[in-house]
């Protein structure tokens, strides 16, 4: 079987380019399918992934990521030449190997890739919850105008996401959103490894992950640590992650906390910081996934998070491996965080519970619903 995955970009860390290339990775050491990498960033550049041997790749070279720096009405001039040129060199590239399946990441290629006639079954996978997608920003435009393009273009997204021949999303509470489809499949991300080692849950110490970005709700959570270090002062939350963590630095200062809220950089082994902790806490506004929970649960952490779109709901057993609080509800996740603190016993029991939940989001579990859907395809 010849595939062909659309991966964009590999010269950077993101969520995106991790999954895809461990999906890549997988497949080349556990099957005899024939993979191919169609990439479209900076040609010549190092990757910041391995990417197996065996794997055939190809760079077009387009550079869609300049494109943010520019202006809106220069982007809008140069995106239409690439994306020409990029429909071009696609088609050619798919003609040329004749792949049995095509993976696309429903972005850019998914306006031409149905037409194509190559012969694969088309396949696209979404690393985005369906709310959080294709919404228009345009500062220049008035909010009712941003809203209207926002619908046009998911509309315009949706006609060609029908045409598929399957579509995979992330969670099931996001499949709710995609109405009308015929072709849906929810396949969720994995975690490549389990730790050999779980946290006791005996540490005063809680931990949260995730890049600085408003998205991931810190300053929610240093909101809420307000009211916990009230009554567990002894406690510590670390907050680990890239971007700039300074404001949120000075944000926990500013209320006193400088001494039991510290916002640290990323750091290569993040499971001997999940197994030195004794709680995970997810604040985010939105995910597509939500993997750091798994991550934490599979090192033996109990979880608190908000039920936000989408991810946890699909992720946690209320009640059983940790506590789900209403989205965005501050003195709701407070007062689950010092439930948790003052019950150890139910904590402690919590994070094994926790630990043998995130089994089922292993690769070889996850991989093997890859692999069923293919064979399913062709």
């Amino acid at each position: 079987m010849k595939i062909v995955y659309v991966v964009g970009g590999l010269l950077a860390p993101n969520g995106m380019s991790s999954v895809l290339s461990a999906k890549i990775n997988y497949l080349a050491e556990h099957t005899d399918y024939e993979l191919y990498m169609i990439l479209t960033e900076k040609a010549g550049q190092k990757w910041y992934y391995t990417i197996n041997p065996k794997v055939h790749w190809v760079n077009f070279d387009i550079n869609f990521d300049e494109l943010d720096t520019m202006p809106f009405l220069k982007k809008l001039f140069f995106y239409q030449q690439k994306q020409r040129r990029y429909k071009k060199m696609f088609t050619d590239y798919l003609m040329q190997v004749r792949p049995d399946i095509t993976v696309s990441t429903v972005r850019r290629e998914i306006n031409f890739i149905n037409d194509i006639p190559d012969g694969s079954k088309k396949v696209g996978e979404i690393h985005f919850n369906k709310s959080n997608y294709r919404n228009v920003h345009i500062p220049i435009l008035p909010a009712c105008l941003n809203r209207y393009l926002s619908q046009l273009w998911m509309e315009r997204l949706q006609k060609q996401i029908a045409r598929l021949d399957s579509f995979v999303v992330l969670t099931h509470q996001d499949a709710a959103h995609w109405k009308a489809l015929s072709n849906l499949q929810v396949i969720p991300n994995f975690i490549t490894h389990i730790p050999a080692e779980a946290s006791h849950g005996n540490r005063q110490r809680v931990i949260a992950v995730g890049r600085y970005d408003r998205v991931k709700g810190f300053d929610l959570l240093i909101e809420a640590w307000k009211q916990v270090c009230q009554y567990h002062l002894e406690w510590h939350l670390d907050i680990y992650g890239a971007g700039n963590r300074e404001e949120y630095q000075q944000m926990a200062d500013k209320m006193g906390m400088k001494d039991v809220v510290h916002c640290n950089g990323p750091v290569t082994d993040i499971d001997t910081q999940y197994i030195s902790s004794s709680l995970f806490v997810l604040s985010s506004r939105n995910e597509g996934f939500g993997l750091v929970l798994v991550e934490a649960m599979a090192a033996g952490l109990p979880v608190v998070s908000f039920d936000c779109p989408c991810g946890p709901s699909d992720i946690i057993k209320n009640g059983e491996d940790g506590l789900l609080i209403e989205n965005g509800n501050v003195q709701k996740l407070a007062d689950a965080i010092c439930w948790m603190i003052s019950h150890p016993e139910e904590r402690k029991q919590y994070g094994i519970q926790a630990r043998s939940h995130a089994m089922k989001f292993t690769q070889v579990k996850v991989m093997e619903m890859w692999q069923e859907l293919f064979e399913k395809l062709v």
